[in-house]
């Protein structure tokens, strides 16, 4: 809030000499004209420092937010008056109300800055409270607050040694890169740090896992442990998107449709028992797992929240949730919702205000190694025909011989009006059928197919006339439905609003919805349409299959646009503002290793596909903290010299035979990682009829969900689990239940990549080495994620088998077995890697 009246004083009061000769020589430079400066205050709350922000006169003074560094919020905005006049006008009071508003007071001083008119006082910051290392570690030593709680506790240094590169993370406002192997305790070395620092400093800190379970577990387990530990509370509040919450308006739209029809509801009517008695509204609570087309259809999506329009707004689960991070010291989200903030607050929202969480400062990313796939994945834009069919759907359909749909419900249409609309969206739909089948045609070879020049003459003919038609019949059926909606809204109170004004105001606002993402389509069809002249853009298609048996949608192609390179917007938007971003993985490196900080070489192509060496002035601190487990005693790294390369012919039919007999003589408890699904069935079937006839289970990917299959697995020590490309992270099987772990082949990304195939000839373009760059660091480091899923606790002991060639065949396999820990080695013939896996493991 600004005073009623602002006073002048003598500059020497509010300035350090320094300060005041730097602005003084800045006014000259500009010929007297009008200069804005950022000022920084000492303890003494003295400006002593400036950054100078613009030059000129009232009329060019830049909008605040362009010159705020919001890593580094200055504390006062100060401008001069050529005159000696140093009452402030209204613009000044404007610009004043502004700076207020960002935390900063506001001075004018004069062109001698002699005297200082202050508008509005600087509010002088909190001296931060610095994290103590030593009280700290002191807690995960033997008998501190940590390791009594933890039943079998060993100190581990390599966990002390993390710890203190965070803490000086925190103190230093510093980015962090930090490689923890399996075992380190990565988790409670940033959560301590991380609780302490939020409660000392009164600031918030956003902790930022990979999924869900990961969040799940952080808030149930480890942070109640740690702050019971600390002995102090501190409001912690896990977050997920808004599509995990339950939107009690969608639900009773969902039940009036629903009601018309003399139909199976046990689900939606469960959805709605259970929406009276839970406190989170997250589907996760559910005692079932309801449809995915049905929780679509009524779970809270931030373009159909009516906000405080919504009938329902004093029970909405997602606003509650908002209310209670808005005072939260600590929240836990996953990294699609970050970047969901992060996009927003980029796009022009800023940093100091609530967006999709409340404002922060300092983060922590968990899994950092998924940073780069989170982000392209978050920042590409897509559809499909079933997408846009849904969409349409949602408009108008009929169902048993009855019209259905929003524009049925719209109370104002007029038959003529329904009349036109529905020819209108069965053109649009035509027009998807005639794209989706040119679509397919292109992938009918490989499955993707990406637009570039040398491939021009197979998809100008067909694929960008349908694209362009099915942009136009957007254009049209977009300029019938705001025609309909235009005065559909009722603009009453909200206190005196009817239940039949509500859902008017609710039809209208999912109409306008559906028409956003109706223009989202349209959006990505011209990016297709102009894909020559968006060269940071990637536009490619992929067949999709439904793999729910019986389902008669057969394929479909799915349209997307990718950014090709998601660097550049990380540096800018993740790691440049924030004061504190602390990066951590087990996998970051590439052949490199060693304890602390001694080798930050090895972080290179992390550091490039993650953008945190954009940032200007500020290098980040890295260090590799090796596991603590005994690698060296525990573990035999086995790789048949006589593997055949991947591109000969006899190398499939090694690869079948060596799993069955891997497998059979470990008599199951073995993970199998492929590449490709075509390959997994091929083993699969060479496997199941010998190892099921001696009671080895054999569990397939594709045949039950991930979480069922992992289920089974842990429960049955004698089981095989064959899995491909999510398998290879995530899987936590500790003692007996996971002995050995079979990878078939190196985990190169495959060529056919669309997105992958465009980032090397990039690379080539630039006269770079793609394979060096780009493709060996990747797999390496997806390689040490299939390696870690062996060795889960200090007790665990095993053998991990690369059935690759080309791991003991070609120079670049040195990488590979660089980048893990020192291990017992089997490199002799396939015959030999037999006989010292049966010793390894029954000796």
């Amino acid at each position: 809030m600004l005073p009623a009246g602002g006073y002048p004083v003598q500059a020497a009061k509010r300035f350090t000499e320094k300060s005041r000769a730097r602005l003084r020589a800045e006014i000259e430079d500009a010929g007297g004209n009008e200069v804005f400066a950022l000022g920084y205050c000492n303890e003494a709350g003295l400006v002593a420092s400036l950054e100078i922000a613009a030059r000129g006169n009232e009329s060019s003074v830049l909008a605040l937010d362009r010159f705020q560094d919001p890593s580094r919020p200055p504390d006062v905005l100060i401008h001069n008056h050529s005159s000696a006049f140093l009452v402030p006008s209204d613009n000044d009071l404007v610009i004043a109300s502004r700076a207020a508003e960002g935390g900063m007071g506001s001075f004018i001083v004069d062109n001698q800055v002699e005297k200082v008119y202050v508008i509005a006082e600087p509010t002088l910051r909190q001296k931060r409270k610095e994290l103590d290392p030593e009280r700290l570690c002191a807690a995960l030593e033997a008998g501190g607050a940590i390791s009594r709680r933890l039943p079998s506790y060993e100190i581990r240094e390599s966990q002390l040694d993390l710890m203190r590169l965070i803490i000086r993370g925190f103190n230093e406002d510093a980015l962090v890169a930090a490689e923890a192997g399996t075992g380190v305790g990565k988790s409670f070395a940033y959560l301590l740090p991380s609780l302490v620092f939020a409660l000392e400093n009164n600031e918030r800190i956003v902790l930022s896992t990979a999924t869900i379970p990961l969040q799940q577990q952080l808030f149930d387990k480890d942070i109640p442990l740690v702050t019971a530990a600390l002995n102090k509370k501190i409001k912690v509040v896990l977050i997920k998107g808004r599509g995990n919450y339950l939107c009690r308006r969608r639900l009773y739209d969902a039940l009036r449709e629903q009601s018309l029809f003399e139909e199976d509801d046990n689900d939606i009517r469960a959805i709605l028992a259970w929406s009276e008695i839970t406190k989170t509204g997250s589907r996760s609570d559910l005692s079932f797992m309801p449809p995915d087309d049905l929780w679509s259809r009524i779970c809270s999506e931030v373009d159909l929240c009516m906000g405080m329009r919504c009938p329902e707004r004093e029970r909405c689960f997602v606003l509650a949730l908002r209310k209670e991070a808005a005072d939260a010291r600590v929240l836990v989200v996953n990294h699609h919702l970050l970047f969901a903030d992060i996009a927003a607050r980029r796009e022009g929202a800023g940093y100091d205000s609530t967006v999709v969480l409340p404002p922060y400062r300092r983060i922590v990313i968990d899994e950092a190694h998924k940073v780069e796939d989170a982000a392209t994945s978050f920042f590409s834009k897509g559809f499909s025909r079933l997408g846009l069919y849904r969409q349409l759907g949602r408009l108008y359909h009929r169902r048993r011989g009855r019209q259905m749909g929003l524009l049925f419900r719209l109370p104002t249409i007029t038959p003529q009006e329904l009349d036109d609309a529905a020819e209108a969206i069965q053109k649009t739909r035509d027009a998807a059928d005639a794209l989706d089948e040119a679509g397919l045609d292109l992938c009918a070879e490989e499955g993707v197919f990406r637009l570039c020049p040398s491939r021009e003459d197979r998809f100008l003919p067909v694929l960008i006339p349908a694209l362009i038609t099915l942009r136009k019949r957007i254009a049209s059926l977009a300029g019938v439905l705001r025609s309909l909606v235009e005065f559909a809204e009722d603009e009453k109170d909200p206190a005196t609003t009817t239940a039949a004004d509500s859902d008017r105001n609710a039809v209208a606002w999912e109409v306008k919805a559906v028409l956003r993402r109706l223009e989202t389509v349209a959006a990505v069809c011209g990016a297709f349409v102009e894909y020559g002249e968006r060269p940071q853009e990637v536009m490619w298609l992929e067949t999709h299959r439904s793999a729910v048996s019986g389902d008669d949608r057969g394929s479909w192609a799915v349209f997307t646009v990718t950014p090709l390179e998601v660097a550049p917007v990380l540096g800018t938007a993740l790691f440049e503002p924030h004061k504190t971003v602390v990066c951590l993985s087990a996998t970051l490196t590439v052949a490199g290793s060693g304890s602390g900080s001694q080798n930050p070489g090895a972080f290179a192509y992390w550091n490039r596909r993650s953008g945190i060496t954009l940032v200007a002035d500020r290098e980040p601190l890295t260090g590799q903290f090796p596991s603590p487990f005994p690698y060296a005693r525990s573990v035999l790294l086995a790789a048949p010299a006589d593997a055949p390369l991947p591109d000969e012919d006899r190398y499939q039919a090694f690869v079948d035979q060596a799993v069955l007999k891997l497998t059979e003589l470990a008599g199951g408890s073995t993970l199998v990682l492929f590449t490709s699904y075509e390959a997994l069935k091929s083993a699969y079937a060479a496997a199941v009829p010998v190892l099921e006839k001696q009671g080895i289970r054999c569990l397939k990917q594709g045949d039950d969900d991930r979480s069922r299959l992992l289920g089974a697995f842990l429960a049955d020590e004698s089981s095989v689990l064959f899995g491909t490309d999510s398998f290879w992270e995530g899987v936590d099987a500790p003692g007996d239940t996971l002995r050995m772990v079979i990878l078939c082949r190196l985990p190169f990304r495959t060529p056919r990549d669309p997105v992958f195939e465009a980032r090397r000839e990039a690379l080539e373009k630039q006269g770079r080495n793609p394979f060096m760059e780009l493709s060996l660091p990747e797999a390496v480091m997806k390689f040490k994620q299939g390696f870690g899923r062996l060795m889960r606790r200090s007790g665990d002991r095993g053998i991990v088998a690369v059935l690759d060639g080309r791991i003991l065949r070609k120079r670049y396999g040195e990488f590979f077995i660089r980048s893990l820990p020192k291990t017992r080695t089997s490199f002799g013939e396939f015959s030999s890697v037999l006989r010292d896996t049966e010793s390894f493991l029954f000796s």
